[in-house]
């Protein structure tokens, strides 16, 4: 199957290519931002084992504690899978892959005020979509940037291996991977406006800033995709979805795991 119908430019797919990363602007509409907005707010309200665990207590020092991230919400929530499957996100992914797309993941990020951020890794370290890769599809629910933040990109690493990763700081970073830029590159923020969609490598480095501010949240929804023709995946993320939303089943690949292992305690190291 020829994907022709090019909902992206040349310029578009070859920043893709070369640098690994492209934000595509406005690629959900205010109205379905709005429904993004009250599924996730109604969400926070509760506990959903296994998905999100949150401290209702307010006495908790650690904002995370209270707003951690909610993992696959799409399992328990038909809104989240809609948008998981989200057309217009799909399209651009049929362009980037040159062929269709599988939906493995999806993720909410609140990022409250005072928030660690999470330190550099790369995706398919978790995901171990193979053969391909995975990509990722950043939603911007709020307006990201270096103050309440945003996403950080190590351009050109898209191309650079899979590497084991180091122990990163726990002050800063609420995961535990640390990945190291190559040499002479640097992480650069991703400037985003809400509906904006960042679209990643699963090799590329990337990571957070800490939310400095004291009153904007940087909610996110996450998701995170593979070609139609890998045959391995994490044994978390199975099984896959089609745009229809019907389930495919790939072979498990041992290793792998959710994106991340969080720190126990806030400063635990």
């Amino acid at each position: 199957m020829v994907y022709n119908h090019r909902v992206l430019t040349i310029e578009q797919k070859r920043q893709f290519e070369t640098e690994g990363y492209l934000v595509v602007k406005g690629l959900f509409t205010e109205e379905q931002l709005s429904e993004i907005d009250k599924t996730f707010e109604d969400i926070s309200l509760q506990v959903i084992p296994g998905h999100f665990e949150p401290d209702l207590r307010q006495e908790t020092n650690d904002p995370l504690k209270r707003y951690p991230r909610v993992m696959h919400p799409h399992r328990f929530n038909g809104t989240a899978k809609r948008y998981m499957l989200h057309q217009p996100v799909m399209d651009v992914l049929a362009d980037l892959y040159e062929e269709e797309p599988l939906a493995a993941q999806s993720m909410f990020y609140y990022k409250p005020p005072g928030a660690r951020g999470q330190a550099l890794h790369q995706d398919n370290f978790y995901l171990k979509v193979e053969p391909g890769n995975c990509i990722a599809a950043w939603t911007a629910v709020d307006a990201a940037d270096e103050e309440n933040g945003g996403l950080l990109v190590v351009p050109k690493t898209s191309a650079y291996d899979i590497v084991c990763p180091d122990l990163s700081d726990s002050k800063e970073s609420f995961t535990t991977h640390y990945v190291k830029p190559p040499k002479d590159q640097k992480a650069i923020p991703a400037v985003m406006e809400r509906g904006d969609v960042l679209f990643f490598n699963g090799n590329l480095i990337h990571g957070s800033y800490r939310n400095k501010t004291k009153d904007r949240f940087r909610r996110s929804f996450i998701c995170h995709y593979a070609n139609s023709s890998a045959t391995h995946i994490a044994t978390h993320y199975r099984p896959l979805f089609r745009a229809d939303g019907t389930p495919v089943e790939l072979e498990s690949n041992p290793d792998g795991g959710p994106c991340g292992v969080e720190y126990d305690t806030p400063y635990h190291h």
